[in-house]
């Protein structure tokens, strides 16, 4: 008997362990500030944008666009 209440006391405080650290680490996952958004600069030349290329015909005509 006593060999049972030792592993499920064992259990219990393992499990009371591993539930603090997962919201630790939640926690700490949340707390941390969210990186900008990377913003594409764009010269003046308008032509940069999109170009239907070739390739870019082939794909639209396999796919039935």
């Amino acid at each position: 008997m006593k060999d049972k209440e030792a592993n499920s006391r064992r259990r219990r405080d393992f499990l009371k362990l591993a539930g603090a650290g997962l919201a630790g680490v939640a926690a700490s996952g949340l707390a941390r500030p969210k990186a900008a958004p990377a913003v594409e600069k764009r010269s003046g030349n308008a032509a940069a944008g999109y170009r239907e290329t070739e390739q870019v015909r082939k794909y639209y005509a396999l796919a039935r666009f």
